[in-house]
């Protein structure tokens, strides 16, 4: 309906509506055309609008989309870091199984892949091949309605799968339980002639992961967006190090963590804990896939500090040093937990706006700002960390080193 000349012209005309005035707008366009093409398309450019973080607003402005799929698909940048590392692989064709609206299917093709895109839901397959057209890419892009577990992948270099990790009753966190269950995908990896990569959440369990994968934590602009399981990535340019030290080079056992934009990569040394410490001058937040991943002690090292407490990712040091794996805040107080002494130093430093962090506490940082900060005091502005020193209840007040 949205693809014949009414509806992609119907479409143009509703691009940029405002939430606001869309009653108006479908109420004078129904004058004019069938009422449910008027609310498709009104309904496909509240999507777009949605989908414009992800794919950005040339893209998402010509693409289709389902509710499910603006909710699912990858991030492009970060499809677009993964066609390239297959590319490097030397892939020129791929099998993507639980393709989605496409979005993963548009990195590969314009990376010069060769792709077959197969999902079961016959929108979200008329979506994807939409999306192939719109993009210039249906060539390249070969859309198939059908179940995955029954597509013959022979003769192509690779396969990515991306299993549903929602159902009826919201995120999946047992990796058993995706659509198709993740010991498939595993097979199905492990079958491909070149490389093979399995989308995953970012929680799964580091035991989960097989002996012969690679595990990748991806994080988009210090958001953690998604796990990959990697097999035959061995082949895959080794990424710059954090520091000069030896350590795994991709390949099966390897941990990883990829941030964006970038990339920058951080692979593990297989280092012991770090020592706990007291705190010192300096506290950095590793990125949140540095933590997914296992690699925190990596980071410590580099930096040449320790931890504030043995079960808080929170790294602390005397000396500042840049990394690009965690962000570094200059602390100037250290308190034990007490509301009322914050809110007295609050008010003698003439803070204004107090960023709350926490990690091993209980508080909730919206309830601690309303407490604790109730009005402005003045101009200044403070982080306070919500957390343990050695097991004990404490406040770091600080600020972001520039």
């Amino acid at each position: 309906m949205l693809l014949t000349p009414e509806g992609r012209a119907l479409l143009d005309e509703v691009r940029d509506t405002d939430p606001a005035r869309e009653l108006a707008v479908a109420t004078r366009l129904r004058r004019e055309h069938p009422a449910e093409l008027v609310s498709a398309a009104l309904g496909q450019a509240r999507l777009r609008q949605r989908a414009a973080a992800k794919f950005g607003a040339e893209d998402a402005g010509r693409m289709f989309f389902t509710p499910n799929g603006v909710e699912q698909s990858t991030r492009a940048s970060v499809a677009e870091y993964r066609a390239e590392r297959l590319k490097e692989l030397g892939v020129t064709s791929v099998a993507d199984l639980c393709c989605g609206i496409g979005g993963d299917a548009i990195a590969l093709a314009r990376a010069g892949i060769r792709v077959l895109a197969v999902d079961r839901d016959p929108l979200t397959a008329a979506a994807a091949r939409a999306n192939a057209d719109a993009l210039g890419l249906a060539a390249l892009i070969e859309v198939r309605e059908a179940d995955v577990t029954k597509v013959d992948t022979t003769g192509y270099d690779a396969v990515f799968v991306d299993p549903a990790r929602r159902g009826g009753r919201g995120r999946i966190f047992d990796p058993e339980a995706y659509s198709p269950p993740l010991s498939w995908a595993i097979e199905a990896a492990r079958g491909a002639p070149l490389a093979a990569a399995l989308k995953v959440a970012p929680g799964i369990p580091h035991e989960a992961v097989p002996d012969d994968a690679e595990a990748e934590w991806i994080s988009d602009g210090g958001d953690v967006k998604e796990a990959v399981l990697w097999f035959g990535a061995r082949r895959a340019a080794a990424p710059a190090r954090s520091s000069p030290e030896p350590g795994p080079e991709p390949g099966p056992g390897a941990v990883r963590a990829t941030l964006l934009p970038g990339p920058r990569t951080l692979l593990s040394r297989g280092l012991p804990d770090p020592a706990v410490r007291p705190p010192g001058r300096y506290l950095y937040e590793p990125d949140g896939a540095v933590i997914r991943a296992h690699l925190v002690a990596e980071v410590a090292q580099d930096l040449d500090g320790g931890l504030i407490d043995a079960t808080i990712a929170y790294i602390t040091a005397d000396e500042h040093r840049r990394t690009p794996y965690a962000t570094a805040y200059e602390i100037t107080d250290r308190l034990p937990f007490n509301v009322k002494k914050l809110k007295a130093l609050l008010r003698e430093r003439q803070v204004g706006i107090l960023t709350v962090k926490k990690r091993g506490s209980a508080v909730e940082p919206e309830e601690l700002r309303r407490k604790a900060l109730p009005k402005p005091n003045g101009p200044a502005s403070v982080t306070v960390f919500l957390t343990r020193v050695a097991g004990a209840p404490t406040m770091l007040l600080g600020h972001p080193v520039r």
